[in-house]
């Protein structure tokens, strides 16, 4: 059985997270009690019933607290119990997500008439804090569009196979700030930049033209050598661990040339390693 719980503040996307897992064909339950969950599992581990091999569960705040308090101790019980499971969180900056509200006209679970939008929103970042803490994967949809969270839970969490690790190599621009997603970040503004280069700047690090420049810079290839190393040092340790998802965040000034090249070729490197590597390129159109 394959357990994946959703999480997260709200407007930050579980719904949509959660139809797509549905959309993928696991058995699928919105808002289920925290203390609920142990025996909805034992319930389905009895059955042996084939249509519950996926399940996605979501859990928010209107749990009680100290039942969400319960869930880190509860959810490493279901892993030594054999169960393959995984959290997943999701969140958004505090601008973003009053936004959402204000467009969707939705009210907040932790609104009132003496409860503000901002301060219900706070008052939730606390009482998740818990889950936080535990999550397998967390996801900040700041910057992310409905289309774009549907399809990389698709790629992340619908093809990744059992008792492997999901790793993402993804490449951003530091002037647009840290991806608060990260695991790992490498700052590769010290390498050669094609920027400088009249004929490559409009160009990305995807462009034959850019990857032939930055193939000939021998800072460039030892950079990429050092991170591959650090990775595959590493790597087999975070898997010991029982992770299931990796995100490591390579950066350049703008995130159009060096940071593109390298996380791609960091990718290609670890693939002839390990099964599920993916590249993102925050960035990029």
């Amino acid at each position: 059985m394959r357990l994946v719980i959703i999480s997260g503040l709200s407007g930050s996307g579980k719904s949509v997270a959660l139809h797509l897992l549905e959309d993928l064909g696991f058995y699928c339950i919105d808002n289920i009690p925290v203390g609920l969950l142990r025996s909805f599992v034992d319930e389905i581990l009895l059955e042996k019933d084939g249509s519950y091999t996926d399940v996605g569960v979501g859990l928010d705040a209107r749990n009680r607290p100290s039942d969400i308090q319960q869930l880190p101790a509860l959810l490493k019980k279901l892993k030594d119990d054999g169960v393959e499971c995984e959290l997943i969180f999701l969140q958004a900056s505090d601008d973003v997500l009053l936004t959402r509200f204000s467009e969707t006209r939705r009210r907040h679970p932790l609104s009132s008439e003496t409860v503000s939008l901002r301060e219900a929103i706070a008052k939730e970042r606390a009482l998740l804090g818990p889950i936080i803490d535990a999550a397998d994967l967390i996801v900040d949809t700041t910057r992310t569009t409905a289309y774009a969270l549907r399809e990389m839970i698709r790629e992340r969490i619908g093809k990744k196979k059992p008792s492997t690790m999901s790793i993402l190599i993804e490449s951003f621009g530091y002037k647009h700030g840290l991806p608060p997603d990260a695991d790992f970040v490498f700052d590769v503004r010290c390498l050669p930049n094609p920027y400088w280069e009249t004929q490559l700047r409009p160009l990305t690090g995807l462009d034959d033209e850019v990857i032939a420049f930055l193939d000939a810079q021998p800072a460039v290839q030892e950079m990429v050598d050092d991170i591959t190393r650090f990775l595959e040092r590493w790597i087999p340790l975070y898997q010991r661990f029982q992770r299931s998802y990796l995100t490591v965040a390579i950066g350049c000034t703008g995130g159009q040339h060096r940071s593109v090249y390298v996380a791609e070729a960091v990718a290609k490197r670890l693939r002839a390693v390990h099964e599920s590597i993916q590249t993102r390129h925050h960035e990029l159109p």
